[in-house]
């Protein structure tokens, strides 16, 4: 059995549901709080019905909720208290749910099903979903800005801004190329993916970690953490659009062979690909101990969040 209750939707993420794999034992609270603040934020801000609908199927409609949940226990693991971090939490996920929004259109990755329901241009129109993600885009630094604490708001905003601006030249990169001459293809690879997926896991990271007040130490070792489950996660993506289903995933899968997209099982293999997601748990597990060694705070969530990515199957 599970050491610790786990939400339904992070449940397909498990290999086997009766082995030793765990969760944080407040993921379930902790998700539906933010859930909550999401919900409530957006009905605050007094968009047209059409327009509020079209956010709320993007943003609430499905999703773990993993960047506000890495930012809630990266407070935690710098001696915060977690809800310190709901705003930043808030508002990573509003990034998180545009870029989506704006990578299932017919001009990038052309999707019809996103997270086991239709993308939302199919559920309303292309202009919708297009200005549906300018205005998540734009309440997310609204989001940041309700931290009560000026300094840290700020310093949220340039995070978010950063890891905004690199995920958007992760999908030129991916997309459209312009990656830098004379690099091998796993440098290549790795440009990429620290870009696309990771700087978003790495912001909302690091966003937590300040919001509990982190020494810049600190703050070093979570990045460090942060860029292992980052580059991983999207390893384990590329693993599962070739191995996974579509009812398992949540979208359609083989679209990245079909579009010629250079991936980790395409340029190093299967099994090295598998190889190189135990090297980076080993790595974050590493980051975790320092982490551990300076400060207060429980890092055991985040090492339980790492064991889950690393063996999920969504």
């Amino acid at each position: 059995m599970l050491a610790h209750p786990i939400p339904d939707r992070w449940l397909p993420l498990l290999v086997n549901q009766q082995t030793h794999q765990s969760a944080p034992a407040d993921l379930g609270e902790v998700t539906a709080m933010i859930d909550l603040r999401i919900e409530s934020f957006l009905a605050s801000r007094g968009f047209p019905t059409n327009l509020h609908e079209a956010i709320q199927y993007a943003v609430l409609g499905g999703g773990k909720r993993l960047r506000p949940a890495l930012a809630w226990y990266c407070s935690i693991a710098c001696g915060g208290t977690g809800k310190d971090s709901v705003c930043a939490g808030v508002a990573v996920e509003f990034i998180h749910a545009f870029s989506l929004v704006h990578d299932d259109l017919p001009a990038l990755d052309n999707d019809d099903l996103r997270r086991g329901r239709p993308t939302l241009h199919k559920h309303t129109n292309e202009p919708m979903a297009i200005l549906a993600g300018d205005a998540m885009l734009s309440l997310a630094y609204e989001a940041v800005q309700d931290h009560r604490d000026n300094t840290i708001s700020h310093r949220l905003s340039a995070e978010l801004a950063s890891g905004t601006r690199a995920m958007i030249i992760g999908q030129v990169y991916d997309t459209l190329g312009g990656l830098p001459e004379n690099t091998s293809p796993e440098d290549q690879l790795k440009l990429i993916h620290r870009n696309k997926t990771g700087a978003l896991l790495t912001t909302s990271c690091r966003m937590g970690a300040i919001c509990g007040r982190a020494t810049d130490h600190q703050l070093d070792l979570i990045t460090q953490y942060a860029q292992a489950i980052g580059l991983q996660f999207q390893i384990v993506d590329d693993l599962l659009d070739i191995e996974g289903s579509s009812e398992q995933v949540g979208k359609a899968t083989g679209k990245d062979a079909a579009a010629g997209k250079v991936t980790y099982p395409g340029v190093v293999g299967i099994d090295r690909s598998r190889e190189i997601v135990a090297e980076l748990a080993e790595q974050a597990a590493q980051a975790l101990e320092a982490i551990k060694a300076c400060t207060s705070g429980s890092i055991e969530p985040l090492g339980l969040l790492g064991e889950l990515l690393s063996a999920r199957k969504q």
